[in-house]
C-alpha cells in the first residue's frame, strides 16, 4: 500500500469514525427532561432574538431561550416592543428591589433563588420582562417544580448566555442607555437545506459505489488479462495482486469502532481552541489526499498519457506526471479554506474535500462479505447510541455532541462535518451530517452493487438499488426525527443502520442468497469475466 492510501486508512480510523453523528448545533442543555409541566408552568421551550438598541442606535442581537412560565413570547419582529433595560438590585432579584420600574425589562443574574421567584419579585416592582444572565456559556431551559403553587406569572422571562449578559451589563454600569426587543420567530419544520444535504448524502455514496464497482472490474480484467501474458511468472502475479485495496474482516471492523471510541474520549478531554487547529490541519491533509484522487481518476480519461508515466519521488515513491500537476491546486484549495475557513461560504471548501475524501476512503476500503458489513455496521450502531445517549450517566453529558459542536475551543464545531447553511430559517445555522453516517453505510452500498455487477443483476433484481433507497429512507427518518425531539442531537444510525442493514439481509434471505453473501460475499473472485447488467 503506497503512503497515500495508508493515511487514508489511518484517517478514517482516527477522524472520520469518531463522528458519525448527525446533530443539529443548539447549545440548548436539556438536564430538565423530566420536570413536570403545570398548571401556568407548560409553555413549549422557544429560542428568543433578543435585538438590543445602544444609546438609541441598532446594534448586536443574541439569542436566549424562553421559559416554561409566563405568557408566550411575540413571534413577529413588528409586533414586539422596544423596552428600556434595567439592572436589578439586589443582582439575584430575589428580594423586593430597591425601586419600581415603570415598564422596564430587568437584567438579573442566575442563582440564589428559583426563576420562578426572580419573574415574580420582578413583575411586582413594575417590570416588563425579565432577562436571566446564565453563570455558562449555553442556555439552561428554565422550568418550575413540583413545590411551586403560584404560577400565576404575567411577564416573560429569558435567559441570556453568559458572555451576551456580561456584555450588556457592562453598557449599562457605563451609563449607556440600553434598549432590547423581544420576539421568537417560528422556525420552518424541514428547510431546503435539509433536502440539499440529503441529497448530497445519497449523491456522495452513489457516485462512490459505481467507481468502486467499476474499478473492480477493471482490476480483475486487468488481473485476467497479465495472468494470461505473464502465465507462470510469479513476480508478476505478485504484482497484478497488490490493487491498494483494503478489505475489512470482522476483527477490523471492531478494532475501528473501539479505536474510534477511544480517540473520541481523548477529543472529549483534550477538546480546546489548539486541538482543533490539530484537527483542521489533519482534515486539510485528507481532504487533500481525497480531492486529489478524485481529480486524477476524472481526468486521467483525457490525459491518458500522463496519468500513465511516473517519476520516482523521494519518500513517496512513484508519481504520475498527472498527479504531479494536479497536487499544487489541490493543496492550495485546502490551505485557503484552512485560512478563510469563518467567512459565510468556506461551508462550500469544506464540503468539497470531506466529499472527495469519502469517496477516495470508499474507493479505498471495502468489506468483502455481508458478514463484515454487518458487524461493522452493527458496532457502528451500538457506538453512535452509546455516545449520544448513554455517554451522558458517566460524563454528564453527550460526549459526542460536544466533540461535534466543539465547546471549549471557540470554533464553530470540528470540521470532520458536511453541513449547509439553513436557508430560510429565521435563526440561522447549518444542517449538518457527520462523515461516519455516510461513510459507514456507504461500504455496505458499495459492496451491493460490486457484487450485483458480478453476478449479472440488473437494478430491480439486485440488491444496490433497494440498499439506497433504504439508506434514503434511513436518513429521512433521521431528519424527521431531529426536527421532532425539540433541538436533541440525534445518533443518524440509529435510523439508517437498521433500514440499510436490514433491507439487505431480508432481501438475501427471501431470495436464498444469504449464504452466499454472507460467507463468500464477492463474486468477482469466482467470476472475473462478468459484466454489469444492461
Amino acid at each position: 500500500m503506497d503512503w497515500g492510501r495508508l493515511w487514508v486508512v489511518s484517517y478514517v480510523v482516527l477522524i472520520v469514525l469518531p463522528f458519525p453523528s448527525l446533530v443539529n448545533g443548539g447549545d440548548i442543555i436539556h438536564d430538565d427532561d423530566k420536570a413536570p409541566k403545570l398548571p401556568g408552568c407548560s409553555n413549549n421551550f422557544v429560542l428568543v432574538k433578543v435585538q438590543i438598541w445602544l444609546n438609541n442606535t441598532e446594534e448586536s442581537e443574541f439569542v436566549g431561550v424562553g421559559a416554561r412560565f409566563g405568557p408566550t413570547i411575540e413571534s413577529k419582529e413588528k409586533s414586539a416592543n422596544r423596552t428600556r433595560v434595567s439592572l436589578s438590585d439586589p443582582p439575584d432579584c430575589c428580594t423586593v428591589p430597591k425601586k419600581k420600574f415603570a415598564g422596564d425589562v430587568l437584567l438579573v443574574y442566575r442563582g440564589e433563588c428559583k426563576f420562578t421567584t426572580k419573574a415574580k419579585v420582578a413583575e411586582a416592582a413594575g417590570a416588563s420582562a425579565i432577562i436571566i444572565i446564565n453563570n455558562h456559556k449555553e442556555l439552561y431551559k428554565m422550568v418550575c417544580d413540583e413545590n411551586d403553587t403560584d404560577l400565576n406569572i404575567h411577564i416573560p422571562a429569558v435567559m441570556l448566555p453568559q458572555d451576551a449578559g456580561a456584555s450588556l451589563e457592562e453598557s449599562l454600569k457605563n451609563g449607556d442607555s440600553i434598549a432590547v426587543q423581544l420576539y421568537s420567530p417560528d422556525r420552518p419544520q424541514v428547510d431546503v437545506a435539509e433536502v440539499f444535504l440529503w441529497l448530497m448524502a445519497v449523491g456522495t455514496i452513489l457516485c462512490a459505489s459505481y467507481w468502486s464497482a467499476w474499478s473492480s472490474r477493471e482490476t480483475f480484467i486487468e488481473h485476467d488479462k497479465l495472468l494470461k501474458d505473464a502465465q507462470d511468472d510469479v513476480s508478476n502475479t505478485e504484482a497484478v495482486g497488490s490493487s491498494g485495496v483494503v478489505d475489512i474482516n470482522t476483527t477490523s471492523a471492531i478494532l475501528f469502532v473501539l479505536i474510534a471510541s477511544g480517540f473520541l474520549i481523548l477529543l472529549y478531554k483534550l477538546m480546546s481552541f489548539w486541538f482543533v487547529e490539530v484537527l483542521v490541519i489533519l482534515f486539510c491533509i485528507g481532504g487533500i489526499e481525497g480531492l486529489q484522487t478524485c481529480l486524477v481518476a476524472l481526468l486521467s480519461r483525457w490525459f491518458k498519457h500522463a496519468a500513465d508515466s511516473f517519476i520516482k519521488v523521494p519518500f513517496l515513491g512513484a508519481v504520475s506526471h498527472l498527479t504531479l500537476a494536479i497536487s499544487p491546486f489541490c493543496i492550495i484549495f485546502a490551505v485557503l479554506w484552512a485560512v478563510f475557513r469563518h467567512i459565510y461560504f468556506a461551508w462550500i471548501g469544506q464540503d468539497i474535500l470531506g466529499i472527495a475524501l469519502i469517496i477516495t476512503v470508499l474507493q479505498i476500503v471495502r468489506v468483502p462479505n455481508l458478514k463484515v458489513g454487518t458487524v461493522l455496521l452493527g458496532c457502528a450502531f451500538l457506538y453512535d447510541i452509546f455516545w449520544v445517549f448513554i455517554s451522558k450517566r458517566w460524563f454528564h453529558e453527550s460526549v459526542m455532541i460536544v466533540v461535534a459542536r466543539g465547546d471549549k475551543t471557540g470554533e464553530d464545531g470540528v470540521p470532520m462535518l458536511l453541513k449547509i447553511p439553513r436557508m430560510f430559517d429565521p435563526w440561522g445555522g447549518y444542517s449538518i451530517i457527520g462523515f461516519g453516517d455516510i461513510l459507514l453505510p456507504g461500504l455496505l452500498v458499495a459492496f451491493s452493487l460490486r457484487y450485483d455487477w458480478a453476478a449479472k443483476k440488473n437494478l430491480r433484481a439486485g440488491y444496490f438499488l433497494w440498499t439506497m433507497v433504504a439508506y434514503g429512507s434511513g436518513l429521512l427518518v433521521t431528519y424527521v426525527a431531529l426536527n421532532l425531539m425539540d433541538g436533541h442531537g440525534q445518533p443518524a444510525l440509529l435510523y439508517i443502520v437498521p433500514f440499510t442493514l436490514g433491507t439487505f439481509l431480508a432481501l438475501g434471505l427471501k431470495r436464498g442468497e444469504l449464504k452466499s453473501l454472507w460467507a463468500k460475499g464477492e463474486p468477482y473472485k469466482v467470476c472475473p469475466h462478468l459484466q454489469p447488467a444492461q
